[in-house]
């Protein structure tokens, strides 16, 4: 049952917690609502009425989510609205909201132009924009060859990307050589970073000949450094020789399913709906093809490559569940300690995130407590614009104690 739909919703979110969307009561089916006369006084916002969704469903419908793990949930006070705002607030007066862990809400993405085969679906609360993302990875200038961060942490999973680390480490590379490209860069992740505080970057240059530079790159937080990479820039040169490894076939991103990572502003399709977290999916081989495309990005060279790099750690240890049955991502920082511990990435031409780049993820090996994966980045027309590999860690959880949170667990 639709019970509101809005072309002018407001986005709130408090610190810590998850964004919430306030809809204009004109949009609202009120008469699908059922008042019991409740009412509840929240500390920030002020004095809120209740309002009852009729119904009970499954839990682990499509309709409904139920954190708690119960057999069904209901729609008992699951809609409010806040009568009486606390003050400076009195703009919020009668919007009506919904708990999303309850009721599906669901943001239209619109591309840009007329192109409906732009358009998706995002499940909200989002993490966010395409241009938040965008923002984390343009890292800013603190002093001699060193950058900082600014944040923006997801209130149900606060840690780092790895990947994250490593493309704004390019970015502060582009920043600090601005006349030459990276070309390669390696990077080791040893300690886990907290989302909700900046990461500060220090770079030391190694060496800077004519041609080449070589930088080294420490990702600290609290004083405590985080990871620590390589990076090779070049001025470029001529070709000599040039040719690329064959291009594997796929579908287009068109032809492809969109999936949502909960960012709205930044496309992604997996070729064949390969791409699934659930243990019970059907297996297949080690390899995930995958869509990607922001929408709005400056023109900015060192951000475009930071900006393809952020997405290096999220599909390869996917593509190594996936020819094994009863293991999938859904059970990650639960019953399976998974994480990044090196990303290496090589860099063949200009990188354009705005325009859609094509993820060839290749898992070659899993053993031992740890995948490998080999992958490529071609753009639509087949180009090979870079390569990369990623090493994770992939084993049982030594202590139930520590699944208790995933929140912050690996």
């Amino acid at each position: 049952m639709l019970v509101a739909e809005s072309r002018a919703a407001v986005r709130v979110r408090e610190a810590t917690e998850d964004p919430v969307l306030y809809f204009p009561p004109a949009d609202v089916r009120i008469e699908a609502l059922h008042s019991e006369g409740r009412a509840i006084t929240c500390p920030v916002k002020g004095q809120a009425r209740l309002w009852t969704l009729e119904g009970k469903v499954q839990a682990g419908s499509r309709d409904w989510h139920d954190p708690g793990g119960v057999i069904s949930v209901d729609g008992r006070d699951a809609v409010w609205a806040f009568s009486q705002p606390a003050p400076g607030l009195e703009w919020l007066t009668d919007l009506v909201a919904f708990d999303h862990d309850r009721v599906r809400v669901e943001v239209v993405d619109a591309g840009p132009g007329s192109d409906e085969r732009d358009t998706t679906i995002k499940r909200f609360p989002t993490w966010g924009d395409a241009a938040d993302l965008i923002d984390i990875m343009n890292v800013r200038p603190a002093g001699d060859r060193r950058y900082v961060s600014t944040t923006l942490a997801g209130a149900r999973r606060p840690v780092v990307e790895a990947s994250q680390m490593l493309g704004q480490a390019i970015v502060a590379a582009g920043r600090h050589a601005p006349e030459r490209r990276v070309v390669s860069a390696h990077m080791v992740f040893y300690r886990a970073a907290d989302a909700r505080e900046p990461l500060e970057f220090e770079i030391d240059e190694l060496s800077a000949g004519r041609s080449f530079s070589t930088l080294a790159v420490h990702v600290s937080q609290g004083g405590r450094r985080r990871a620590s990479g390589t990076l090779l820039l070049d001025v470029t040169a001529p070709d000599v020789v040039r040719h690329q490894a064959a291009t594997e076939p796929c579908a287009g991103p068109h032809d492809s399913e969109p999936y949502d990572m909960s960012v709205t502003g930044r496309d992604i399709r997996m070729v064949d709906a390969a791409y699934t977290d659930d243990p019970d999916a059907p297996v297949g081989p080690p390899v995930i093809d995958t869509w990607v495309r922001f929408r709005d990005v400056p023109a900015d060279p060192p951000l475009h490559a930071g900006l393809l790099t952020q997405f290096t750690g999220h599909i390869s240890i996917a593509a190594a569940l996936r020819p094994h049955a009863g293991v999938g991502q859904s059970q990650a920082h639960r019953t399976l300690s998974t994480g990044i511990n090196a990303i290496g990435i090589s860099f063949h031409a200009a990188v354009r995130a705005d325009e859609w780049m094509r993820y060839h993820h290749l898992s070659t090996f899993a053993g031992d407590g740890m995948t490998h994966s080999e992958c490529r980045v071609h753009d639509e027309a087949g180009a090979l614009v870079a390569s990369f590999t990623v090493d994770a860690m992939l084993r049982p959880f030594a202590q139930k104690a520590h699944a208790a949170d995933d929140r912050l667990a690996l």
